[in-house]
């Protein structure tokens, strides 16, 4: 089973609320889940677990205030993590166009910047489309799980 670090990125509670949902259900199939809302460097340099952020997009394609100071400490500091396996849940809204989940691409290029490895592909939540964003959110973390 695996040990994995979800590390989130909420303005009003969404991305939380669904890092939370997928801790509620991982963890009963075996998994070891930390939910982090103010994540630092030392919750990822400390351990080799698995990483999925789990984040909203504010603005203009900008990261969440509680998630921003681990992405510049991230890119500015750039600890190895080679071969480390990450995924990405993105909550946004496609009606701004171009920066639409534009806080998970900031994330999962700092997280190539440091060699970790994506594992899946990106679960971009269209707010417009999506009302609980927890139900889209396990049924992807139950498949990424199973290819870390």
């Amino acid at each position: 089973m695996a040990a994995i670090r979800i590390l989130t990125g909420s303005v009003y509670g969404g991305a939380l609320q669904t890092a939370k949902t997928i801790k509620e259900t991982l963890e009963p199939e075996g998994h070891q889940v930390s939910v982090l809302e103010s994540p630092s460097l030392e919750d990822i340099t400390s351990n080799d677990d698995a990483l999925l952020v789990c984040t909203s997009t504010t603005g203009q394609g900008e990261l969440p205030p509680n998630l921003l100071p681990f992405y510049i400490d991230l890119k500015e500091q750039l600890p190895q993590q080679p071969g480390r396996p990450f995924g990405i849940i993105v909550l946004g809204d496609s009606s701004y166009g171009d920066t639409f989940c534009g806080a998970g691409d900031l994330m999962e290029e700092a997280l190539y910047e440091t060699a970790a490895r994506k594992v899946g592909d990106t679960l971009k939540i269209d707010a417009l489309e999506t009302l609980e964003p927890e139900t889209e959110a396990m049924t992807w973390a139950k498949q990424w799980v199973k290819e870390i």
